[in-house]
């Protein structure tokens, strides 16, 4: 699903730091912190792993950027059939993740939900702890989540994950 040859395309146009608040060790963890949840939540997986990477791949800077998840959400419409393929329900559902990520406070499906959460979950890089009534879902909002999310995002840890591994390589 996720590949070099996409990490590469994303990495060509992405303008803030690769390295920074936003970059690519956050997405590791937002995927990781998917995967984790999804195991809740049913979350379709393929969404949950494109989200990290598309959803803040098209920051113009690490601050106010509201405009960033629906460039993300048109990146991710470029990109998809060249570098992956999801089903047109699925792109239906990662587009909207994408889009509203930091519009919407919630949303009917659960997959969206999950992938708003997993995000939300890393907010303790950027000084804040997650807040549970913010949290979409059950499995977010569980009091052990916020406290394992959190303590690895304090530490900017990062996973062995195909994202993690980009960040710990300092893969160019």
């Amino acid at each position: 699903m996720i590949n070099i040859k996409l990490i590469q395309a994303v990495k060509s146009q992405f303008q803030v730091n690769w390295n920074g608040l936003h970059g690519v060790a956050h997405w590791a963890r937002v995927y990781e912190n998917g995967l984790h949840l999804a195991q809740s939540t049913g979350a379709n997986t393929n969404v949950v792993r494109l989200f990290a990477v598309f959803h803040d791949s098209c920051r113009f800077n690490d601050g106010r950027d509201m405009d960033h998840g629906p460039r993300g959400a048109e990146l991710a419409r470029l990109y998809r059939g060249r570098y992956f393929e999801l089903t047109d329900d699925e792109f239906d559902l990662l587009y909207t993740a994408c889009t509203l990520h930091t519009k919407a406070a919630t949303h009917d499906n659960s997959t969206v939900r999950t992938c708003f959460d997993a995000d939300r979950l890393d907010l303790a890089r950027a000084g804040k702890r997650p807040d549970p009534q913010l949290l979409c879902t059950a499995a977010a909002r569980d009091p052990k989540t916020i406290e394992w999310a959190t303590e690895r995002s304090l530490a900017n840890f990062v996973p062995d994950n195909i994202l993690g591994r980009q960040a710990e390589r300092g893969w160019r």
